[in-house]
């Protein structure tokens, strides 16, 4: 089993993402994912700047650096600055939406499926394998039967035993993409007038219920779990199933810890990080992965 390093979803000063990438030669991570996924809007670096950054850290270390794209496209310049990743002339990208698969596909291109190209059955993985998918990203809410029936049956129609199956362990799950962005509509700002105010909230926006529970995270116009997944408990259930990387979501503090507290527990080392505990500023959930409601933790551990 090996590890992944997800694109930051927050919007984060240019300072931050550039001191969190400084980091990633310690990071016992296999694939490292870059780029802005959430909105257009924040422009901490541009596409031609994450091309750069990614281009940097391909030719600085020994981990596959790739490209991901925005997951909701409402303008002609978003489109356009999907173009330049897809464009980029040497590393992959990961499509996380249908009309960067139409961009690479019509290259020849390989990618890698996100999670919100909702892959949720062998006929759908089969077909975007025909158009180039060389890795796919389990939708978050998939469980492990329905995983293990897709993967069970995908043989059978074609698909190569080189497709890769990565799923997202840690980290609060991106849930929904909207054209309204939450975050202005807390602060009574109209959207096209946001005013940034998401770069205020380096994990998102907790939004808790009436009884005060953390229900849900916004996140711009994405809207995140309120409770954090941590998997790694079934990391051998989804070794056995066929999945190859386990992804880690950046968090503002302490994921080189938790990145090394994954890696440590599945290679059978000595911990030098005992438990994340530390690290966790919400609840921990495995509803999904279990079959169960999302929200809630099945296993109430955090090893």
């Amino acid at each position: 089993m090996q590890l992944s390093l997800g694109p930051i979803l927050y919007y984060w000063p240019r300072q931050s993402i550039e001191t969190f990438y400084e980091q990633l030669a310690d990071m016992p991570v296999s694939v490292v994912y870059l780029g802005e996924t959430v909105c257009a809007k924040r422009r901490s670096l541009s596409a031609a700047e994450w091309i750069e950054l990614a281009r940097q850290l391909a030719a600085n270390t020994d981990k596959q650096i790739v490209l991901s794209t925005l997951a909701l496209i409402e303008a002609g310049s978003e489109l356009s600055g999907v173009k330049k990743l897809c464009n980029n002339g040497e590393l992959l990208i990961e499509a996380n939406e249908m009309g960067a698969v139409h961009l690479l596909s019509g290259k020849k291109l390989p990618f890698v499926g996100g999670a919100g190209l909702n892959i949720y059955n062998a006929h759908t993985l089969t077909r975007l394998a025909a158009l180039g998918l060389q890795r796919w990203v389990a939708p978050i809410e998939i469980s492990h039967n329905a995983l293990s029936a897709i993967l069970s049956d995908a043989p059978a129609l074609g698909l190569s035993e080189d497709v890769e199956t990565e799923v997202f362990s840690f980290g609060r799950l991106p849930l929904a993409y909207s054209a309204r962005c939450f975050t202005a509509r807390y602060h009574n700002l109209p959207k096209d007038d946001c005013q940034y105010k998401c770069i205020d909230y380096p994990q998102g926006l907790p939004m808790d219920s009436q009884e005060g529970e953390n229900f849900l995270t916004i996140n711009g116009v994405q809207t995140q779990s309120g409770a954090i997944t941590h998997l790694l408990p079934y990391w051998q259930e989804m070794e056995q199933l066929g999945v190859s990387l386990m992804r880690i979501s950046p968090q503002p503090e302490g994921t080189t810890e938790i990145i090394q507290h994954y890696h440590q527990s599945i290679k059978g080392e000595t911990k030098t990080v005992s438990t994340i505990e530390p690290y966790l500023s919400s609840p921990i959930c495995d509803g999904y992965w279990c079959g169960e409601a999302g929200m809630i933790a099945v296993r109430e551990v955090t090893a």
